[in-house]
């Protein structure tokens, strides 16, 4: 399917380019975290590419996507009770549809979307 990959070749062409390649050795796990989620890399093949003042990193493994829990603080939750006169149930229903958003869920009990 695809041809074979010669690493010392690639490193020579990227060379001539002006961009140092290095491949990055013990590297045991490589996490990606987004807002609601994490994206977990174990024993991925990692190449360190550098030209000019830029860092690129090149991650190649077998990837698991894991759900975040999100926690809300208290201070939060008391902030959108004190404002909506809501119970603490209906104001975590509404941080949760709002991603967080303490505006929002204060918008969202508002406007009776919640």
């Amino acid at each position: 399917m695809f041809p074979k990959f010669n690493l010392r070749e690639f490193k020579r062409a990227m060379q001539r380019l002006g961009i140092n390649v290095e491949e990055l050795s013990d590297v045991e796990k490589v996490e990606i975290y987004f807002k609601s989620k994490k994206i977990v890399i174990e024993k991925p093949q990692v190449t360190c590419m550098k030209f000019q003042n830029q860092t690129l990193y090149q991650i190649i493994g077998s990837s698991v996507e894991e759900q975040t829990p999100v926690e809300y603080s208290e201070e939060d939750i008391d902030f959108i009770i004190s404002q909506t006169g809501v119970s603490r149930d209906k104001a975590l229903e509404a941080l949760k549809r709002a991603n967080g958003d303490v505006a929002e869920a204060i918008l969202l009990i508002r406007e009776s979307r919640v």
